[in-house]
Parts: C-alpha cells; sequence; structure tokens
C-alpha cells in the first residue's frame, strides 16, 4: 500500500510539471477546482469509460459524457475511536453526466465535501451549475 501512495504522489507531482495543453476548439474543456482546505486533490479519472492519461483536466467533444473523477480530501477522526483519530485521507470517485458540451467552451468541475460526503458540480462559463455528480463510491 506504502509503495502504491509513493507511485501515486510521485506521478501526481510529475504530470504537474508538464505545461497544460492548448484547449482545441473544436471540443469542451474542463477544469478542475477544490473551494476547501481539506479539499486536496481532483483528477480526472475516466472519459466514457476509458481512462485517461492526464488527469489535470477534461477535453471532451461536444454533446453528451460521463466524467469520473478521483476526488480525495480530509476528514477528522478517522482513525478508529470516533473522534480520537487524527485526520484521515478520503479517496472517492465520483460520476457526473452531462448532455450538453460546447465546442469551444470552458467548464469547471467543482469538488468539495461536506463531512463525510463528496460532491461535484458542474459549471458553465457563466457560472451556472449544469450537472452534479449522480453517483460515487469511497475507499475508506
Amino acid at each position: 500500500m506504502r509503495r502504491l501512495m509513493l507511485l501515486l504522489a510521485a506521478s501526481v507531482v510529475a504530470a504537474c510539471q508538464a505545461p497544460m495543453p492548448v484547449a482545441n476548439p473544436q471540443m469542451a474543456w474542463v477544469d478542475f477546482s477544490t473551494p476547501f482546505p481539506n479539499d486536496r486533490l481532483l483528477l480526472a479519472e475516466r472519459l466514457d469509460k476509458q481512462r485517461l492519461s492526464d488527469g489535470r483536466f477534461f477535453e471532451v467533444s461536444p454533446g453528451r459524457h460521463e466524467l469520473i473523477v478521483r476526488f480525495d480530501y480530509e476528514v477528522t477522526g478517522g482513525g478508529g475511536m470516533g473522534m480520537m483519530g487524527g485526520p484521515t485521507v478520503r479517496v472517492c470517485y465520483l460520476t457526473i453526466h452531462y448532455e450538453h458540451f460546447e465546442a469551444g467552451q470552458r467548464y469547471v468541475l467543482e469538488g468539495r465535501s461536506m463531512a463525510m460526503t463528496p460532491e461535484a458540480r458542474l459549471y458553465n462559463a457563466k457560472r451556472e451549475i449544469v450537472a452534479e455528480a449522480s453517483d460515487y463510491y469511497c475507499l475508506m
């Protein structure tokens, strides 16, 4: 387990060092945001059931798509006896369906945690909510 975490950390650091590609005007672009300090990591995991090689964003063709993101966040008291434990990182996978992606548009997928419940909302360029996570599962 420790090796897996080290490998994941190394791949995240390596991905963050690579420059972001230029957005294709024929595609829609989805950026990520986590507004709270305990929300540590939001990564693109799958697009239409296909694993992605770069988890920093989604670039999708116009139309309907299923997005799956990995969302890591801290919860307090995760160690055994109720609230006696220290903070623990919770790893969750959230699914977002949206049918109306538009070419050349930028979207923001915002992940946030409310206690033990992860949430994700997809915003359009006008900062309107256009989709929310319909499903999630967590490893812890």
